[in-house]
């Protein structure tokens, strides 16, 4: 949370599955048009919170899985961890918050005695969060007897049913609406509260989120009854929680127009790049829109024509260099020649590119610093490279690369140089 020096124009906290991640988008497009929207406009002086209830373990396979962006805040296990950063550092403080009685081995001990409970997996129960599988026809009866057994044993506990099938015990103090709250006043504290906070989730453990005040949420169009039937209920009035029209992250999109909470176009929603500008110098939106038009010419999906290598190559410095990630170099003008040989070579491929942690500092007047991790997929396999790109301003010119350097990412499953150009 160091990154921001000031309030964060915009915190976003969204589930993961079925909200910012749509498993029935194969091609995962509604994505990857978050991704270009938030690292373009946002990634610079906003903050990224994934909300889920996966655990750690569940959490980094999906970020294997799908193409994820690097969030500023985690927060997992249905709101009883939060963690900080790629590293993922865990906030003590939230620890000892949720210590408030809370005796693990107590809650085990009285939901063992009920056999329409199936334990989760292992990797499923976590320190504040024990996690089972039960009838939709049952839930209801098993938890209002499981209460009250709790409460007869002085412990003050929360039961979350979602999804159909999950129901999660927790201290009373967790969950992700507390987790928020934990967390903005902790911003507050540190002078760093965000001008505006949006919501987004699917499921009935996403509730307690459109409860927190002066929060704007979205339900996203695919929302399950049982948050429907919440919102009918308890927030039917809200001018500030939405039904969205669009799927998953789509919907996340829609609602930041919606509310109008700052820039919604996606690059990936312009067909054209030469047409895909912003008003000010942002260096950041340079480098997403030229992989994204990097994508779209191996997969034959914009125009083989000269005017666009020529618009990328005046945009490059005459000395301009390329660091490929095996060390060799080459003029960046060259590079953009030889990009011409593999027009379309990845057409009809599951092929797909995307930039995360997008930071672009102004060094000196009129010269930017972009370091970001791009990633490439190519059919099964991913790789990414961790690459900077040095900008220089000119007033009437716009911005000028002038040397890219890529090294291998440890992160990156397959390192194949073979294959790779820019």
């Amino acid at each position: 949370m160091e990154r921001l020096t000031s309030p964060p124009r915009l915190m976003i906290v969204s589930d993961l599955d079925h909200t910012m991640v749509d498993h029935h988008d194969h091609e995962n497009l509604s994505l990857l048009r978050f991704n270009s929207l938030w690292e373009h406009a946002y990634r610079h002086d906003s903050f990224l919170v994934f909300s889920t209830g996966r655990s750690p373990t569940l959490y980094k396979e999906l970020r294997k899985e799908k193409p994820l962006l690097t969030p500023d805040i985690t927060i997992m296990s249905v709101g009883t961890e939060i963690t900080y950063g790629n590293s993922m550092v865990p906030d003590h403080g939230w620890v000892e918050t949720l210590n408030n009685k809370w005796d693990l081995g107590i809650v085990k001990d009285e939901a063992s005695k009920f056999s329409e409970l199936k334990l989760q997996a292992d990797t499923e129960q976590r320190p504040h969060k024990v996690s089972f599988y039960v009838d939709k026809s049952k839930a209801q009866e098993v938890t209002k007897e499981l209460s009250q057994r709790f409460e007869k044993r002085g412990l003050d506990v929360k039961i979350i049913y979602s999804g159909g099938m999950d129901l999660d015990i927790l201290p009373q103090g967790a969950g992700k609406g507390q987790a928020l709250a934990y967390l903005l006043k902790k911003l507050k504290t540190e002078g760093k509260l965000p001008v505006n906070t949006l919501a987004c989730g699917d499921s009935g453990n996403d509730a307690e989120l459109f409860s927190i005040p002066d929060v704007y949420g979205v339900m996203v169009s695919n929302a399950q009854e049982e948050l429907l039937k919440w919102h009918a209920e308890n927030a039917k009035d809200n001018p500030k929680v939405i039904h969205a029209k669009e799927r998953c992250a789509g919907g996340i999109i829609e609602a930041i127009g919606h509310f109008k909470l700052g820039p919604n176009l996606s690059p990936r929603d312009v067909a054209d790049f030469l047409e895909c500008k912003t008003e000010n110098v942002n260096p950041g939106h340079e480098v997403v829109k030229f992989f994204l038009f990097y994508e779209r010419w191996r997969r034959g999906e914009v125009e083989n024509c000269e005017a666009y290598t020529a618009s990328l190559k005046a945009s490059c410095h005459p000395s301009g260099v390329f660091v490929h990630p095996s060390g060799a170099e080459k003029s960046l003008r060259d590079t953009i020649d030889e990009l011409r040989k593999y027009y379309g070579d990845k057409q009809g491929k599951k092929f797909r590119v995307w930039a995360d942690q997008v930071l672009a500092t102004d060094t000196t007047h009129g010269t930017w610093i972009v370091k970001l991790d791009k990633w490439e997929q190519s059919g099964d396999g991913r790789r990414c490279c961790t690459t900077t790109v040095k900008f220089t301003s000119k007033e009437g010119e716009g911005l000028v690369w002038e040397h890219v350097q890529q090294t291998w990412s440890k992160e990156s499953e397959v390192k194949d140089d073979s294959s790779w150009i820019i």
